[in-house]
Formats: C-alpha cells, structure tokens, sequence
C-alpha cells in the first residue's frame, strides 16, 4: 500500500473511497502503513489481466465487492460473488477473517443468476452508466439539487489568468448569472433509447422459464432490438412491436451476455467508442462535482436557470414513469421499510472496536438520510392532500397519516395539548425544540434509551413532523393501565414514574444538566423525576424504551416572559425556553469559578501553613541544631522517600477533585408546579433563582459579550440569516433576541452590519410567518400567484406602487372554496403586517420608512431560501429605473411554450378545442400593468427539513486527537491521525456530505501550516464543490472556502489563477449581504497584495484604496485599523511612483497612531521610519523632475514615473527608473526604494512586524497578515 498521505489528497477523488481502510485511531497508536494487503481480482472477462486492490484487514468483503462494481475495468458488472480457492466467500465478513486471503492470492469474481430485483437494479444502474436515463422530476429535493459551478468558475479563473489584468468595477451591481452554471454542450448519445419493453412484466409461462424483464433498445445505427432480461443474462429475442416471441434470435443479429452492457456492444457496432467519447465528456468535470448525493439533502438553489435553458429542459424518456416499478418492484414491497426496527436495531450494534463503531455509525449516518429523504416526500404528499388520514373525521390539524411507514402529523394544536402554551404557534415551535432534543438524545447515545426517528418539514405554510412507528404507540392501553410510563400522561394531571426507566433517564438527565426534581400531579401528590415532566417514557412492543416529547430540555426564559414588548405586545406563545448551548456554557463557567474557588482556598491553606510552620521553627531552632548529626546520617535514606512524597502532593495540589462540583437546572419551574410542603416551596424557590440566574448569564454576559466580540473583529460577521443564526445559536442566544441585539447596535458604526443583518432577518423572518397564514390552506395550483403578489407588495412597489394578484380565473372557479384572502392584500397592509409581527415577535419596533430602506435582492434571496421557493432567473426590476435601464428578456414559461407547441397542431384537433374550454391555458389572462414578479416565475418550492441525525463521534475523536498531537509538537503522529480522520469522515458520512466539506476545510488550513501546499489547494478545492452542493452555491461557507481556495493558490505562485476565484467570491458576497461588508476588508487587502506580487502596482494601489474606504466607513477615519492600511496604501502609492500622496497617507498613518498608541510604539515608530524615507525620496524625485525641466529638450521627460491609470493598466509591471538624488538626500533610487517596500533590501531590519512590509517579491507571507485589525490590535 503506498503511503498514506501520498493518497491524502486524491483519495476522495473515486467513489471507491468509500471504502479506505480504517486503522486504529488511539492516540499512543500510530497507524499502520503495513497493514495492506492487495490481493488480486480475476474478472470473468479478462482472467489474465486481474486487478489489483489495496485491502485493508479490518474490510469486509462487500466493500471489496463495491470498489469492484465502481472499478472503470469493471463496469459491466452488478450480480456475482466473489471466490477464494474454489470456496464462495461471505460479502459479511472481514478480510482478516477469510483463511490464505492476503497479497498474492486471488480472488474470483463468478457471475450469479439474476432475480427480478437483480435485474432491475442491473438495468437502471447500465442506463445511468451510459448516460441514457433522462432528467428526473423530484418532488422533494427540487431542480438542480446539489449542483456545482466549480468547474465553470475554475474555466473562468484559468482563463482570466492567461490575460492581462483589467480593472475592476468596485461599483458594479450584484450580478445574479454568478448563480447559474454555464450551458453545457450535449452529451454524446450512446444509444438512441433503452426502456421497458410493452411486453413487460413476463407472463406466469414465461417467468416460469426465467424470463424477468424485456427490454426495447434502439441503437445510434437505428437498429431497434427486444431483448429478455433472464436469470442467466440478457439476448436479443425475436418479438416485435406488434409480435411477442421472448425466445433468442437464430439469425445473425442473435447475441446473449450475461451483462446488458456487454451485449449492447455486441449489436451496436458504434457502441464502445461512443461509450468512450461519454466517457471523456464526463470526465471533462471534477469527480466531486457529480458524485451522486446519498447521505444527506442537496442544497437546492431559489435561483433556476429559465425554461430555455439545457441545465432544466425536460426531454422524453419513456422509462420515467417506469422508475417506480424498477426502483420497487411490481408490489413496490422493495422501498416499504420498517425503519423504527431498523432504527433500533443499528444502534444496538456492537461498538467496542474501531471498526465496529465506523460500521454502526457509517450505517446510523445511511439510515438518518433515506428516512429523512423518505419521510421528506411523504411529508409532501400529505400537504399537497395526496394521502388519506387515518382519522378522516377530526379536523384538519387533528389528523394523523401512515405513508410508508412512516408516521405524520401537523406541527398545529389539533387535540388542544398546548392550548395553555399558546396553541398552534406553541405546538409549531415545540415540534422544532423536539427535534433538536431528540438530535442532542442521538448525539449523546445512551445505552438502553431509545429515540423515534424525527424529522420536521416546512411546506407551503404547513409544519408536519414525520416519526417512525414506535411499536406500541397504537396501542389502547388497559383500564386502569397508562400508556406512558415515565412523565406527564394526560396533560400534567396524571404523572408516570415507572422506577425501571430511572437509570437511563438519569443518564440522560446527567448529560443534559437536568436536576432530578419533584412534580405534583392534578391531587398534588408528588413525584421525583429525573427529567422534565413534559419528556415521555414509553415501552414499546419490543421491550424498548423510548423517550418523547423532548422539546422542554431546558428551562423556560422567563426574564423574557415576564418583560413586555413594545406597546404591550404579547409575546405568541411560552415555549421560549434557553439554548442547551447556553445550559453548558454556564455549567462550564460555573465549573470555571469552582476551580478557581478551590486554587484560591489551597492557597489560603498554604498560607496558613507557612506562618504556623514559621512559628515552630523558632522555638524549635536549639533543637534542630542537637539533632543535625543524627539527621545527616538519615539524609541519604530519606531522600527518595521525600521526593515521592514531593511528587504526591504536586498531583494533589494540581488536580482538583471536581466530585463536589453539581450544576443543573430545574426544566419544570415556572411551569403550574404547586408544592405542598415549606421545604418544598424553598426547594422551589431556589431553583427558580437558578433559573433567573442561567436569564441573567445570557443578558448581561453572553450577548454584550458577543457584541463585544463583533465590534472589536474577533469574530467574523455575519452575512445573511444562516450565518447570523449559526452564529446565535452556537453562543447560545435564541432567535427571539434579535430586536435586543439590533437594539444595543445604535451608535456603534462598527456594528452597523450586524444590525443591517438582524434587522434583515427580522423582517424576513416576519414575512416567512405571514406568508405561511396565507398559504397554509390554499390549493397547490395557486400558490404561485400569492407567492408573486406578496413578494410584489414587499419588493415590487418601486416598480407598480399597486400590485394586483394575477389569478388565473379557470383556477378560482375550480377551487370555488378556497380562501383567497391574499389577494386583499396591499403594500400598506402588508408593511402593516410586517410591522406586527416583528413587534410581538422580536419586540423591535421598525424605523419608519423601513421598507424604502431595504436591500431588494438580498431580502430576496433571505425570504426564498426561507420558504423554500425555487425562481425563474431574470433581470428583476425593483424600480422603475431598473426596468427602463434593462428591461426584463422575455422568457418562454412553460405554459407558452406549451401554447407555442399547440398553435401548430392540425385543424383536426383544433375542432376539440370547445371541449377544452375549462382547461387553464384557454382562458385568455388579463392585461396587467408592470410587476416585478409574476406567478410563472415561481417554478417549484422544497421542503425546508430539520432532522435529527447525529455528527459521529469518532470521526471528530480523531480530529482532535490529530490537533492535539501537532499542538504538542507530535507532527508525524499529527498527520496520520488527521488522515485519518479524513477516512473516516468519508466512510462513515459519504464524500458528499457538510460535515466532509468542514473537514476538508480544516484540513487544508492545518496541511498549509505544515508547508504542504499541494495538498492544502486540492482539499481546498474539494471543499468548494462539496459546500457548494450542500450549503449552496451562495452560503457564506462556499465564500469562505472560495477564499481560502485564492489564499492556498497565492501562497503556491499562482496569484494569477487565485485572483479568478477571489473574484468570484467577492461576486457571491455582493449577492448575498451587498457592498461594503466589513469581512470584506481583509479580502480587498490580501487581493492588493497578490496584485502587487504580480507587480500590477496601479491596480494594487486601487484594491488598498477600496479596502481603506471600506474600513473608514466600518471602523472611521481614526481608527488603528484605518492606520494600517493608510500605511499599507502609503507604500502601494510608492510603488506606484505616486511619491507625493505616498507621505500623505503615510503622514496620516503616523498621526493615527501617535496618537492611539504613543510615540514609543513600535507602529509609530515604524510609521515614522517610513515617513521620513517616503518624505526624502519624493523630495528626491521632485528635485529631478525640477532639473530635467530646467534642461532643453527633455520637457516630454518630466512626467517620468507618473503613470496615469490607462498606462497602468497596460503595463503594469514596468518600473521607470530615475537618477539618484544629490548627496545630501537620500543615496537610494526608486529601484532601490521599490525593492526596499517589496521586502528585497537585505540591510532591512528584522525586527518590522504587524505587516509593516507590504508583500514580499512572492507575496506569500504578506497575504497571511491581511487582516489590518492585527497590528494595532496587538499592541492595543
């Protein structure tokens, strides 16, 4: 096996990395790079070509068997077994455990029989190999789920690179085509058509004889052939389109093969070389970039190409609607899983051995997405209306549904469980806490306590939640009998306290930071238990506990419910319970003070000692000096005795035994408990004051202290909602607290951007809720008109101050009663609205004017990737400038093109058109005035899913294992461990997966630091694609990687290429929050400098410039961080042979700094170096120009070293030279000076630090000190 981390980087590349070897991860356990054996695989085929696999002991055979089936030699085959000696060998069991399997010996690949299902799985894996199967029409993950556009951007980049460099439009508006992947040319057809047969499925005689499938095939040669699909293979037979007869051909056109691949280049002659043209068009993009998507959701972007376009065209493809059977079978008993048992059954499997563990949890991460995907489509299905209730006379939000085998119900308070809580809007935000709680159960994974699978979907205004069956669930309890176990049974009035399902709720409670406390049921007797009463313990069927009703793990807030909002707006409902990130963050700062308080007693102890011990030692001095012979003999004796001694007590004093130390909070105070007794009510009491405690902690700590944080740069800002939230939640701050934060933001410029975002997100938010009361309950067919009039009455006013909604009429007289009350609404209600909710919701009263205030295309975006809506690109026009400016293409929807498609039919079927007339397409649509938005542009919504898959452990147990090892220096050690986190990783979550973009990301930081550049550019590359296709083409994690990607490139030589990608991050960033967002300070500066690697000194100086206006408007003129880069700005000017304002910038730079940080800082005194040397070198040129002008003749001459931009942009890298000064200046040329800033004088001193040097002739140290916050904030 070649050495691991030679494979680091390209491993990931073939979907065969699946199944890289998995080696012991315990940190004193090196991995080994032995431990390989590569035996060989004989194929049926070609018995004298085998290949050859790295295989790892510790793999079983059936991933063996995978890397086969994926292998490019390999292709054709899906249905065999694999040999050893003549012996069939287990696809279940591990290489080490199959007797002479090692390197050298063989393995044989013998072909099985096919089934029905083998077939069927056969022929739709052929179809997709040759690229014959068609677009699919999915109703969960939407169009173009998880594409990629690295390739188009790369293309880009490259090609950019081989130009010169043009300036660039700092001004230029967000272009949302950034968005879009660039047309591609058509695939090559392999083969006409492959489909179904007609004569499909076999009749009993024939299945009787193994026939399983007939299939139709038509070759590029025009050739059409029928052909069974049999349990030894597939052959052309002699049917017709109007004659059956499944039996072979005798002719010559007769062929058989046990692969259909195979037997398609046996009757097309053209088949393997236009096989092998596909080949190589598909492999024109990066691996990553196709890789089907399997463990979790594809990002599915709100901006589509339009219908014109290749990328969403809808071509014919007859076994289409085929899928269903092929995917299912005929019964569709395939795709019918019991995933509660399946649920369960993973997580009891073993997982003492690594490898155990990769195994259940790579099989736990498998089974969280396929129940996520399926409970997600059922979940549609039953929004749309598509599923019967299993209770059909309950009302709507009472009714429950099975849809394979899953179970659903409205996020709404159908029975009245919440109506104390705030009823529906409760019940919705306790469907959210309940999935999050049963995420954190997963996480945590407690022997012996089990979890339902959960997911939560969001769909056109509903909230419906999809669990598996718990066994039992159904089940009428007996009278006299509770259904429950453990917890509230009927509301709070009957309480459960089964003592066998203390322990593990324990467990649970401890993790949790729950503290056991008593509940009193409706006769006020009482009970102890370990959790909140609202969390439920059931025994299922099976023997198994389960817990439910996880959404109160926490405490309620009730410094918020007590405090009142803005002219008394009541807050919708009383789950406003605290964060767990909170809960832990205060039980780490509790563990914090406990430390502290037991150091400060030892050292109180310690002090006392010594002066009781320097008493005695005067009284008892006589007596030392008798015994000092007796104890010089004992010295020797006594020594290693004292330093054991010695050594005891340091261990002592340092380790601190945290037994005392307790911390939990009461989740049910505040909530109708009545205690009976006074030690009761004390009890209650006091941790009611825990609670206000834990309020308190995050009022007047952790929110001052993130602003804190903002405010001074140490933490990047957000940049839409996602950022914002992630941000929030990961300190622990809910998202009600965002009117607060706003809030505390006025008068500090430094957060205007955070208070922008907040504000954003506000309203987004806000217009999210009213959106959904207005869809919740309209027919499918209309959702498109309320979705274009609401956006038109929130974005559209500046084009058509009064939006009418576009309804098609055929539609209302259809659905005669649906409640069309969107249509009532106006630009003024609607603001009217807005202003409500955010009101009663984030109690922030809104400016006035707001709405002529806001950012139309991110508000956009914010709203759509709330609602999940998918829209038609265009030339949006906000305003009526924008759409005299650019009017909007006419784009063919598909209702027009339809019609286009309609107007060239025959006469003969236009003589049906009367009976037509109620079909929506005839019904002549009014003429309406401009608006920006229309119901056609709204092309498909997705789901929005909250699951509750759990990260796995013991890939981020090696990760940390691997930064703790280089921390401590351990760098061999460091990286095996970080690659093997990588594998694990990989296996374990797929390569398409968030957290493998996360992990890539890291990784290639920490390959940087290690000085091994090539590495660090292809793992920064493969988190680009993988963040893209699941965070989404324009998340600010794809920005993020996009800039490390141009960081990585730089710091290898290729500032070139790195700027393409910058570019383009800088293009999603303006998408996404809009101009001058104050991360993007750092980003203009890094790209200064690479442009001043490349010596492009005029275009550089522009980027310092625009980087400057930036931090002004974030930070003002005098701040430290606006001195930096007026001193960075002072030197680009140099370069630039701009000599005067070069002291200018440099003068102001010192003066900021004199004053922030005196005259004895190292900034200032560096600033003041630089003074001097700009000063006496422009007094140099000056003098020159003076005497070339004074000389006859050479007046042309005296603009030397003046570029204007135009010749600076042709030629940038050119540096006039000028004659030296007189004698008593400076000795130094501008060639000379130029080196000296470039970082090339040698006599420079060592000491500069903070970025004082601006980018070395390689530019490769100065792009890492691009954030100018550094310099002062170090010695700040």
């Amino acid at each position: 096996m070649a050495d691991a981390s030679s494979q680091a980087p390209a491993a990931t590349n073939n979907p065969a990395a699946e199944t890289v070897p998995v080696q012991e991860t315990a940190q004193n356990e090196q991995p080994t790079e032995n431990g390989a054996e590569q035996p060989e695989v004989v194929l049926p085929h070609d018995p004298k070509t085998p290949l050859e696999l790295p295989v790892s002991p510790l793999e079983q055979i059936h991933e063996i068997r995978q890397s086969i089936i994926e292998h490019p030699v390999a292709l054709q085959y899906s249905c065999f077994h694999l040999e050893h000696n003549g012996q069939r060998v287990n696809d279940f069991v591990q290489v080490s455990d199959v007797e002479g399997l090692g390197a050298g010996s063989e393995l044989h690949v013998v072909e099985d029989p096919y089934t029905e299902k083998e077939a069927r799985i056969h022929f739709i894996r052929i179809r997709e190999l040759i690229g014959a199967a068609g677009d699919r029409t999915d109703t969960a993950q939407g169009i173009l789920a998880g594409v990629s556009i690295f390739d188009d951007v790369a293309a880009a980049a490259a090609e950019e690179a081989e130009k010169d460099l043009e300036p660039y439009d700092f001004d230029a508006p967000a272009d949302l085509s950034v968005l879009l992947p660039k047309e591609l040319p058509p695939a090559p057809k392999t083969v006409k058509q492959i489909t179904l047969s007609p004569w499909n499925p076999p009749p009993a005689q024939w299945r009787q004889k193994g026939h399983l499938l007939y299939l139709s095939v038509t070759t590029n040669e025009g050739d059409q052939y029928q052909i069974t699909g049999h349990v030894g293979g597939f052959f052309v037979n002699m049917s017709s389109n109007s004659k059956f007869n499944p039996l072979p051909r005798t002719d010559a056109k007769a062929a058989s093969a046990h692969s259909l691949f195979t037997l398609l280049g046996k009757i097309s002659p053209s088949f393997n070389s236009a096989f092998s043209e596909f080949q190589q068009y598909a492999n024109k993009r990066e691996p990553l970039a196709t890789f089907q998507i399997g463990n979790t959701v594809p990002a599915a972007p709100w901006l589509v190409p339009p219908a014109s376009s290749s990328h969403v065209a809808h071509v014919s493809d007859q076994t289409r609607s085929q899928e269903t059977y092929l995917l299912g079978g005929a019964e569709n008993t395939d795709s019918l899983r019991d995933w509660n048992e399946e649920f369960q059954s993973a997580k009891e499997l073993p997982k003492e051995t690594i490898q155990d563990r990769v195994f259940r949890e790579r099989l736990l991460a498998k089974l969280h997405a396929d129940y996520n995907d399926a409970a997600a489509r059922g979940a549609v299905l039953v929004a749309r209306g598509e599923v019967a209730p299993l209770n059909p006379t309950e009302g709507r939000d009472a009714q429950i549904f099975v849809y394979n085998n899953v179970f659903f119900s409205f996020g709404a308070d159908g029975v009245g469980t919440f109506t104390s809580e705030g009823g529906d809007e409760a019940a919705r935000v306790a469907t959210g806490k309940d999935v999050l709680g049963v995420k954190l159960v997963n996480q945590l994974d407690i022997d012996g306590l089990y979890t339902p699978g959960t997911v939560v979907v969001d769909y056109l205004g509903k909230r419906i939640v999809g669990q598996s069956i718990v066994p039992g669930i159904f089940k009428q309890p007996e009278p006299g009998e509770n259904q429950i176990h453990y917890g509230a049974v009927d509301g709070k009035d009957v309480v459960a306290a089964d003592e066998s399902f203390a322990p593990a709720f324990g467990k649970l409670a401890q993790q949790l930071r729950i503290k056991k406390h008593a509940v009193w049921d409706k006769e006020n007797k009482r009970y102890d238990l370990e959790t909140s009463v609202e969390m439920k313990g059931l025994l299922g069927t099976d023997g198994r506990k389960y817990v439910l009703d996880l959404y109160r793990i926490t405490p309620l807030d009730i410094a918020w419910m007590e405090e009142s909002g803005p002219n008394g707006a009541e807050y919708p409902h009383r789950m406003t319970v605290l964060r767990p990130e909170l809960v832990e963050a205060l039980g780490k700062q509790k563990a914090r003070e406990f430390v502290a308080a037991e150091l400060q007693k030892r050292a109180a102890q310690k002090k006392e000692a010594n002066g009781t011990a320097e008493n005695q030692e005067k009284t008892e001095e006589h007596k030392a000096e008798e015994k000092a012979e007796e104890a010089k003999a004992d010295d020797a004796e006594k020594k290693a005795e004292e330093e054991q001694k010695e050594d005891k007590k340091a261990d002592n004093i340092d380790r601190i035994d945290m037994s005392g130390f307790k911390f939990a909070l009461n989740p049910d105070v505040f909530s109708g408990q009545t205690p009976q007794t006074e030690e009761e009510k004390e009890q209650l009491a006091k941790d009611e004051q825990e609670v206000r405690d834990a309020c308190k902690y995050l009022r007047d700590v952790v929110i001052p202290a993130l602003l804190r944080d903002l405010s001074e740069s140490d933490i990047s800002f957000p940049m839409d909602g996602r950022s914002l939230t992630s941000l929030l939640h990961r300190r622990g701050i809910n998202v009600r607290y965002l009117g607060k934060l706003a809030s505390q933001c006025d008068g500090n410029a430094r957060l205007d951007c955070f208070r922008e975002v907040c504000v954003r997100e506000m309203i987004a938010r806000s217009f999210k809720h009213i959106a959904c009361k207005y869809l919740k309950t309209l027919p499918f067919p209309l959702t498109s008109s309320c979705f274009s009039h609401l956006y038109n009455c929130l974005l559209g006013t500046g084009l058509n101050a009064k939006p009418v909604a576009e309804i098609d009429e055929s539609y209302r007289a259809l659905y005669s009663d649906a409640d069309l009350a969107f249509e009532k609404v106006t630009p003024e209600s609607l603001r009217e609205e807005i202003q409500i909710e955010t009101t009663k919701r984030f109690r922030f009263v809104l400016p006035e004017s707001w709405w002529t205030q806001i950012k139309h295309l991110q508000l956009l975006r914010e709203i759509s990737l709330k609602l999940g809506v998918q829209l038609q690109a265009k030339k949006f026009a906000f305003t009526v400038a924008d759409a005299e400016a650019e009017p909007a293409a006419p784009v063919q929807t598909p209702a027009e093109a339809t019609l286009a498609s309609a107007s060239s039919s025959s006469s003969k079927k236009n003589k049906k058109k009367k009976s037509r007339d109620g079909s929506p397409v005839s019904v002549p649509a009014k003429v309406l005035p401009p608006q920006t938005f229309s119901p056609d542009d709204f092309v498909n919504v997705v789901p929005i899913i909250k699951d509750s898959a759990p990260r796995s452990a013991l890939a981020e147990e090696a990760l940390e294992a691997g930064r703790l090892s280089i921390y401590q220096q351990q760098r061999k050690l460091g990286e095996d461990l970080l690659l093997e986190s990588l594998s694990l990783h990989e296996q374990i979550y797929g390569l398409v997966h968030p957290e493998v973009a996360q992990m890539y990301q890291t990784l290639s930081q920490m390959y940087l630091q290690l000085d091994q550049g090539e590495a660090a550019v292809e793992l920064a590359k493969k988190a680009v694609i993988v963040s893209e296709r699941t965070f989404g083409l324009d998340s600010a994690e794809t920005v993020l990687n996009y800039l490390n990607l141009s960081l990585f490139l730089h710091h290898r030589g290729e500032s070139k290429l790195a700027l393409g990608f910058a570019k383009h991050a800088l293009k999603i960033w303006k998408v996404i929050y809009g101009p001058d967002h104050p991360d993007t300070i750092t980003t203009l500066n890094n790209y200064a400098v690479m442009l001043q690697s490349l010596k492009a000194y005029h275009e550089s100086r522009r980027w310092f410039e625009e980087s400057l206006r930036v931090c002004e408007k974030v930070f003002g003129r005098q701040s430290i961080n606006s001195a930096t880069l007026l001193f960075q700005l002072a030197q680009a000017l140099a370069l630039d042979q701009d000599p005067k304002p070069a002291v200018e910038r440099m003068r102001e730079s010192y003066n900021i700094f004199r004053n922030a940080l005196g005259p004895e800082d190292k900034n200032t005194k560096e600033a003041e170096h630089w003074l001097e040397q700009l000063t006496t070198n422009a007094v140099a040129v000056l003098k020159n120009e003076a005497r070339r002008q004074a000389r006859p003749g050479l007046r042309l001459a005296s603009r030397i070293g003046r570029s204007t931009p135009a010749t600076a942009a042709t030629a940038p890298t050119t540096t006039p030279s000028v004659p030296p000064p007189p004698p008593d200046l400076d000795k130094r040329t501008i060639d000379e000076l130029v080196r000296y800033i470039e970082g090339g004088d040698k006599k420079k001193k060592s000491g500069n630090s903070g970025g004082s040097s601006t980018g070395s002739s390689g530019g490769k140290k100065r792009a890492g000190r691009g954030n100018p916050k550094r310099r002062g904030g170090a010695s700040a």
